[in-house]
C-alpha cells in the first residue's frame, strides 16, 4: 500500500514540474513547432472615449472626410458623426 501511495505523490511531483516549466518556457515566447501562431490582432483607440478596439469581427466603423474611425459603441460613433 505505502508503494501505491509513493508512485501517486511522484506522479503528482512530476505533473506540477511539468506544468510549471510549460509555464516558464511559454511566459519566455517559446512556442513549440506544431503550436499554431495565432496572428495578432490590430488594435486602434476609439476617437471618442480612449478605448481599444479591433478593427476585425463586428467593429463598429464610420467613415468620414477620407477618414476611417473605430468605435466601441454605437453612442461613441453617433458622437462622433456629429462633429
Amino acid at each position: 500500500m505505502t508503494w501505491v501511495l509513493r508512485i501517486l505523490l511522484v506522479l503528482l511531483v512530476v505533473r506540477a514540474l511539468w506544468r510549471l516549466m510549460k509555464g516558464v518556457f511559454e511566459g519566455a515566447g517559446y512556442m513549440p513547432p506544431d503550436a499554431k501562431a495565432s496572428r495578432p490582432v490590430k488594435l486602434v483607440r476609439d476617437p471618442i472615449c480612449g478605448v481599444y478596439v479591433s478593427t476585425t469581427g463586428r467593429t463598429l466603423v464610420a467613415h468620414a472626410h477620407g477618414q476611417t474611425a473605430y468605435f466601441c459603441s454605437e453612442r461613441c460613433r453617433e458622437k462622433w458623426e456629429r462633429r
